[in-house]
């Protein structure tokens, strides 16, 4: 494995980070795939980015059951999959390092949080489709979601959009008991759905090619 594919895979994780927690910053709703982790941090006043790292911890130890169960366990997947954990914690140092940087934007006007968001998802999906495409180790909430597939028979997409629209409902379910009210879902929501897995197909019809290449991968 060259410099440069980690150099690739290191830069598309703080891209992604930051994605996310710009999502957040405008107020507007979040990723589903943290929106369970917003609304425990928002009813219980916990960090954020330490709700994120624990709700990534689960998705790990369930990617860990779901191989046993669908694949004999080899040391590379084990690796793979127990190697998330780290990554999650590096990985949500970063959210919590833009979290300080970023100002909560969720007062500016309409246009300007407006515009942040579609930056936000411009780059959520950046760095899942940069990080992805290095092969090295997945993302959680990218690892749970492929065991998944893997288990229940199904496609990554369908998959990816079961898992997303049960986040959803759990984050609402959390807010409603806790506060009585919806947390952490809105427009921004609906927008990261549709729009990152769009910037994801758009970087892979572009610079994907080109950007695997240079990293060396064939």
């Amino acid at each position: 494995m060259n410099i440069l594919r980690i150099l690739f895979y290191a830069a598309a994780m703080v891209v992604l980070a930051f994605g996310l927690t710009l999502n957040v910053q405008t107020g507007l709703g979040v990723s589903p795939i943290i929106s369970v982790a917003y609304a425990v941090a928002e009813v219980s006043g916990l960090n954020f980015a330490d709700v994120t790292f624990a709700l990534y911890s689960v998705f790990v130890a369930a990617e860990v059951v779901i191989h046993s169960l669908i694949l004999r366990m080899d040391r590379v997947q084990l690796a793979k999959d127990l190697l998330q954990l780290p990554l999650s914690l590096v990985f949500t140092r970063f959210m919590a390092l833009f979290q300080m940087i970023i100002p909560d934007v969720s007062q500016f006007p309409m246009w300007a949080r407006i515009s942040l968001l579609i930056a936000a998802v411009a780059a959520t999906g950046i760095g899942a489709a940069g990080s992805l495409a290095m092969d090295i180790v997945p993302n959680p909430g990218d690892g749970i979601v492929n065991a998944i597939a893997g288990l229940a028979g199904w496609s990554v997409g369908f998959a990816k959009n079961a898992f997303d629209a049960f986040n959803v409902v759990l984050c609402c379910i959390i807010g409603l008991l806790f506060e009585g009210r919806v947390v952490g879902i809105g427009i921004g929501t609906l927008i990261a759905v549709a729009g990152v897995g769009r910037v994801i197909a758009l970087y892979k019809r572009t610079v994907g090619d080109m950007i695997a290449d240079a990293a060396g991968i064939a």
